[in-house]
């Protein structure tokens, strides 16, 4: 994990929680994690994640920043998990991004032969500019206007361009059902969840509340979305929130995990932990969600995987790690758990996939 680095501009960073490298053991597997059985590690060098499932639960897809690569920011890769060595001596995925500008937050399209995923690459070939840290220390994502939502074959073409509105359009997901779309977008000023046919249709805004609602992903039945979100209380916080905004930035230090049904109606706060929890992910069940919070680091270095009843009840931790595990999801079959971590990065602060069998 690069202590000032950001590995995915829209979905994903671990530069706002970063700590240094070499500060826990090199393992895969926690004793205590009793969900968690034949853990697996899949990448082994750069920053990995944001990996998701393909249909039929045999590949995934994810993004990286590899130098290995050749890569100078992120961009979009596919892999099959199982029979596949992607470590320093192995075989490079294919990319199915343009190697153009940066890429974020894949997502197979029903059939698997087709992945949608956000890129600036329509804004210029060069990877867009990091903003770092605010004056006092506080660290801000960026939210670059120029992403868009494209879906590319397996062989690198793309297809067809989903978005085209002015702003900000990422972090799209798709349903298990294979009909719609939820994304992120900045068009109407705000950062809010819309959703879309799967071919891009019939756009309907579901969110409409000040502050940052995101990395939305669907029930396993598609009737509800689960998903990230700020919520700026004071007026002088919203002022703030805006302002960045504003400036194509936001801060990601203070949110908390939501549902709401697919037209937007029965929204629910789902945590009240403070500090960063984000990156849910609906349990097989539909009843239960994991996802990521610091909430109990005293510094906000510390990330791991929790699992939360959906009516808020029965908070349980999963993993163990000592730096930062994050972006859990189920295999459509409910078997698997791929998630992103700095566990067993020998020193280095390098993030990686890993894969394990899962146990309720």
């Amino acid at each position: 994990m690069k202590v000032l680095s950001i590995l995915v501009a829209a979905c994903f960073t671990t530069a706002a929680f970063a700590q240094p490298s070499g500060t826990q053991p090199s393992l895969t597997h926690y004793p205590q994690e009793t969900h968690l059985k034949n853990v697996r590690q899949l990448t082994f060098g750069g920053d990995n994640a944001e990996a998701y499932w393909s249909f039929d639960s045999k590949k995934v897809s994810f993004q990286s920043n590899n130098k290995a690569w050749g890569l100078a920011c992120d961009q979009i890769f596919y892999t099959p998990v199982d029979g596949v060595d992607l470590g320093p001596n192995g075989t490079k995925p294919p990319m199915i991004s343009t190697g153009l500008g940066r890429t974020t937050c894949a997502y197979f399209m029903p059939g698997d032969k087709t992945i949608l995923f956000g890129s600036t690459h329509l804004g210029g070939k060069d990877c867009p500019q990091d903003p770092g840290r605010a004056p006092g220390g506080k660290y801000l994502w960026p939210i670059y206007d120029t992403y868009d939502i494209f879906v590319s074959d397996l062989k690198g073409k793309i297809k067809k361009q989903l978005t085209n509105a002015p702003g900000y359009d990422a972090e799209a997901t798709v349903s298990p059902k294979g009909d719609k779309i939820v994304f992120t977008s900045t068009r109407n000023g705000d950062l809010d969840l819309y959703v879309m046919d799967i071919n891009g249709k019939n756009v309907k805004q579901i969110t409409n509340e000040i502050g940052y609602d995101g990395g939305a992903f669907f029930s396993p039945d598609g009737k509800k979305l689960v998903f990230r979100a700020s919520r700026p209380k004071t007026e002088e916080a919203k002022k703030e929130y805006l302002d960045y905004l504003k400036q194509g930035l936001v801060a990601p230090t203070e949110m908390e995990i939501y549902t709401c049904n697919v037209d937007g109606s029965d929204l629910k706060q789902i945590t009240n932990l403070g500090k960063a929890n984000w990156a849910p992910f609906y349990h097989p069940s539909g009843k239960k969600i994991l996802f990521s919070s610091n909430h109990k680091s005293t510094r906000g270095f510390q990330f791991n995987i929790y699992m939360i009843n959906e009516d808020g009840s029965g908070l349980e931790q999963i993993t163990q790690d000592g730096v930062f595990d994050s972006f859990p999801m189920f295999s459509p079959d409910g078997k698997k758990l791929i998630f992103s971590s700095n566990r067993n990065n020998n020193g280095t602060r390098d993030t990686n996939l890993f894969v394990a069998d899962w146990v309720d």
